[in-house]
């Protein structure tokens, strides 16, 4: 629990009261190594902290080798199928544990509870949301604006652990890669 009130202490002061109820709130879920724990087309129903693990969000394709990675989420982070949790319509991609992953989640109807009753809520959920922007922004830009090399570098600069536990066929989707460009990528950097 220190983790994720390290987390929000970080974006605004909680009052006992408020962490009090908020943490009520939170259930606690350990996600096997390599489970899918949000399927296709199911409506994603938690928003949840990563206190240790990486999960992977990805479009499933019928040849595996196919399945387009698009996120990775890693400890002290929020991990959700954030458009399926806001409109509450079905998911058209997974989330999967790539690691161990341990991770602290409310519900939807949890949300709203604290958004309601608490003096906190509304910000948080208002400056969580503008970080998950930003994230996705940054993203996007990089893909618009940088090579592939550039990517991969970035990449392994700001998560080196990637490298340890991360198949290389995520990686380059993840990159907007093939596998080979990939291997021809680190090549040229070795």
């Amino acid at each position: 629990m220190q983790q994720i009130k390290q987390h929000l202490e970080g974006i605004a002061h909680i009052t006992d009261k408020d962490w009090e109820f908020f943490i009520s709130k939170l259930t606690h879920r350990l996600i096997p190594k390599k489970t899918v724990f949000l399927g296709l087309n199911e409506v994603e129903n938690h928003i949840s902290f990563i206190q240790s693990g990486v999960v992977r969000l990805f479009i499933p394709k019928d040849d595996t080798e196919k399945e387009i990675t698009f996120g990775f989420s890693f400890k002290n982070q929020f991990v959700s199928a954030y458009d399926s949790f806001l409109t509450r319509q079905p998911s058209s991609y997974q989330l999967q544990a790539l690691t161990e992953t341990s991770i602290l989640s409310i519900t939807y109807d949890d949300l709203q509870d604290v958004y309601k009753n608490t003096q906190i809520g509304n910000l948080i959920g208002r400056l969580t949301a503008e970080r998950l922007f930003l994230l996705k922004s940054s993203r996007e830009q990089n893909l618009l604006n940088l090579t592939a090399e550039e990517r991969y570098l970035k990449l392994f600069k700001e998560r080196p652990e990637l490298l340890r536990i991360m198949p290389l066929k995520y990686i380059s989707s993840y990159i907007g890669v093939t596998a080979q460009a990939l291997s021809r990528i680190r090549k040229r950097i070795s």
